[in-house]
């Protein structure tokens, strides 16, 4: 598939630095990453593809330690950055190598402003160009090594084809009139950065059916939750790898506090038991003793999520809300031009709907609105917001600032600043 095309493998400084040479002179480039996350308790990035106008390029950042000649590169403006996806891949380059991707275009993105019903990265070479794309590594570990010819054949098919796939994009958004939208959305992927995921100590009570569990089995829960952490540190694997959220639940209702009722629970052989039954049986007995209180379910955080000051709540929010789904699903049924996407998600119209505005300026200013959402749809917005009013009392007023009046001290010593001293 990709015999005239040539693959450039870097596993040493200097091959770096001549790809950094030969990349100096490209405008644009086809970016991807390849991590571990299934495989260790923290990723990494086990693979930076690169592809520009005279081949596919591959980096091996387990023998190449220091990317920081990339930087350049990957901050400057004048060369566009294609990635399908971008969202993971720029937090991982920035987490892992500091690596600031300036000027993305992202053909996922652009692959949703269009509408297309199949939006990944095989579905578009498929579209395009007709080639059927094996996803077979694409749970891989690709922290192992050697890699063989079949790793990295895969694994450059995920660059190889942005270049032309971004052409050929570029044409349908312009017919379109996506470019500004394609523009301001692929700006905000460049903002996106690593947040550090601290152990979450509540984490068990989100677990799916922990909320059916009496008090004493979210108590051995608990214990299950924080030990199976400690194992999945010790070992540097997943935590699900080591005890599934589903068998924690199960066990946790049982309880077993031999080797005895563990069996029971579970006849057949089971890893899990084999590893981990000495360690289940302990903190099912820690959790029986445990008088620890427990919490009501904490709300998921998302980092993602945009901070709202709502003005409308409950069945108000809720009436407003839906009409603003309807509106925009009717504006979807009626014009080919629409998806959800390029109208607005369901959190954005909820967080309309809690806000309230009144004014273009007031829905531009709330968190998460993109500004062609207010240029395209702002008006349409305002009407069904105007048609569908909340309670009086809901309605914050808008008062102007009032200008606090200078104190006396203040005017005396800029009275006495003004008058002219004497000789």
């Amino acid at each position: 598939m990709y015999d005239h095309t040539p693959l450039l493998i870097v596993e040493d400084d200097k091959t770096l630095a001549q790809v950094v040479d030969r990349l100096s002179e490209a405008n644009v480039i086809g970016v991807d990453t390849e991590s571990d996350s299934m495989y260790h308790y923290q990723e990494k990035v086990c693979l930076v593809q690169l592809t520009d106008a005279h081949g596919d390029i591959i980096i091996d950042p387990l023998k190449v330690k220091d990317l920081s000649p990339l930087k350049p590169i990957f901050a400057d403006p004048e060369v566009v950055k294609i990635y399908h996806g971008a969202d993971y891949d720029v937090i991982s380059l920035h987490r892992d190598f500091e690596l600031e991707s300036i000027n993305i275009f992202d053909t996922l993105i652009a692959a949703q402003f269009l509408g297309f019903d199949r939006l990944g990265l095989a579905d578009l070479i498929g579209r395009y160009f007709g080639v059927p794309i094996d996803k077979q590594y694409q749970r891989h570990d690709w922290s192992r090594r050697p890699l063989l010819p079949e790793h990295l054949d895969y694994a450059r098919g995920d660059t190889h084809w942005l270049l032309a796939i971004r052409e050929l994009l570029n044409r349908e958004l312009t017919a379109a009139g996506r470019l500004e939208h394609m523009a301001e959305e692929c700006k905000l992927l460049e903002e996106r950065r690593w947040t550090p995921r601290e152990f979450d100590e509540l984490g068990y009570l989100r677990i799916k059916k922990t909320s059916g569990l009496d008090d004493a089995a979210k108590r051995v829960l608990r214990r299950l939750y924080l030990y199976r952490d400690d194992e999945a540190r010790h070992l540097d694997r997943p935590s699900y790898k080591v005890i599934g959220d589903s068998l924690m639940v199960q066990i946790a209702q049982a309880k077993p506090t031999t080797r005895e009722a563990l069996d029971k629970l579970f006849p057949r052989k089971h890893t899990m038991k084999r590893r981990y039954g000495e360690g289940i049986i302990e903190s099912v007995r820690e959790g029986l003793e445990d008088d620890f209180p427990i919490p009501e379910t904490p709300k998921k955080n998302r980092d993602n999520d945009p901070v709202i000051k709502p003005t409308v709540t409950g069945r108000a929010a809720e009436r407003i809300t839906t009409a603003l789904k309807d509106w925009r699903n009717d504006l979807v049924e009626g014009d080919g031009r629409y998806t959800p996407f390029s109208v607005a998600s369901n959190t954005a119209l909820k967080n309309i709907a809690q806000v309230y505005p009144t004014t273009l300026e007031a829905l531009a200013a709330i968190p998460g609105i993109r500004a062609w959402q207010v240029r395209d749809h702002g008006e349409a917005i305002l009407q069904v917001l105007a048609d569908n009013p909340p309670p009086k009392r809901m309605v914050k007023k808008v008062e102007k600032p009032v200008k606090k009046k200078p104190r006396r001290k203040a005017k005396a010593k800029a009275k006495a600043k003004a008058e002219p001293k004497a000789d």
